[in-house]
C-alpha cells in the first residue's frame, strides 16, 4: 500500500482507512469482513467533485459555469478515473473476491474508478480537505486543461447552450450563415450571421467560420441574459 501513499502525497495516520478503501465488497463477502469500500466511495464521489471544482475555479478565473462543468465532467468520468487508478497501481492493490476476479473485475473501469474515489475519501477522512485537494491536484497533474483548451470548451458550450435555449423557447434551432471574409490569406477574417427564429440577426467575426459562429452565439446569449434581467 505504500505506492498510493507516495503518489498521493499523503501519509496515513489511520492506515485502516486506506485498507478499507482498497477492499471490494466481493472480497469482504467471501472473507466475512465487515468493512469494504462502498461507503468511502459514496463520500469520495463528493470529495472528488468538490476538489476538482475548486481547482478548475482557481485555474480558470474567467471561465463560465458551463465550461467549468464540461471540464469537470471529462476529468471525473469513469474512464478518466480508471486510467488514473491504473497509473498509480490501484488495479494491482485492490482486494477482490474470487468471483469478481474471475469475471475481470480488476480490469473494469467502474470497479477501478470506484476504488479511486474511495481512496480519495480515505485521504479526506484522514487528513481533511487540504490533503484531499493536494492529492487530487497531483493525481490529475498531467490532465488539467490548458487555457486554450478551456477557451475552446467555453466557446463550444456557448453554441450548445444557445441551441438548448432557442429550442426550448421557439421550438427551432439557430441558423448560422457565412456572409463574407476579408484580409490576407494568412490572416483571414470570416463574418457569420446568426439568425434566430424571432427574426433577430447577429453578425460576428472570427479567424475561422467556427470561431465566428461561437462569437455570435456568445453575443446572443448575452442579449438573452440582458432581456431576462
Amino acid at each position: 500500500m505504500s505506492m498510493p501513499e507516495h503518489i498521493l502525497g499523503h501519509t496515513f495516520i489511520r492506515r485502516e482507512l486506506l485498507d478499507t478503501a482498497l477492499t471490494h465488497s466481493s472480497w469482504a463477502n467471501e472473507n466475512g469482513a465487515e468493512q469494504h469500500n462502498e461507503r468511502l466511495e459514496f463520500l469520495g464521489d463528493a470529495v472528488l467533485e468538490l476538489c476538482v471544482s475548486h481547482e478548475l475555479f482557481r485555474r480558470f478565473p474567467t471561465a463560465r459555469e458551463g465550461s467549468l462543468t464540461k471540464m469537470r465532467s471529462r476529468l471525473v468520468s469513469a474512464p478518466s478515473l480508471a486510467g488514473q487508478a491504473r497509473k498509480i497501481g490501484l488495479d494491482t492493490l485492490l482486494k477482490l473476491g474470487k468471483g469478481e476476479e474471475g469475471q475481470g473485475g480488476r480490469k473494469r473501469d467502474t470497479v477501478l474508478s470506484d476504488a479511486l474515489e474511495a481512496v480519495l475519501a480515505a485521504v479526506y477522512a484522514d487528513g481533511g480537505f487540504a490533503a484531499a485537494q493536494a492529492a487530487v491536484r497531483e493525481l490529475f497533474a498531467d490532465m488539467w486543461p490548458e487555457a486554450e483548451a478551456a477557451e475552446k470548451i467555453a466557446s463550444k458550450d456557448c453554441k450548445t447552450r444557445l441551441q438548448e435555449i432557442v429550442q426550448q423557447r421557439f421550438g427551432q434551432t439557430p441558423v448560422y450563415v457565412r456572409r463574407n471574409s476579408h484580409g490576407p490569406e494568412h490572416a483571414r477574417i470570416f463574418e457569420v450571421v446568426l439568425r434566430l427564429p424571432d427574426g433577430k440577426e447577429i453578425v460576428a467575426e472570427g479567424s475561422s467560420c467556427k470561431k465566428a459562429e461561437q462569437n455570435a452565439a456568445q453575443r446572443a446569449l448575452e442579449d438573452l441574459r440582458a432581456q431576462k434581467g
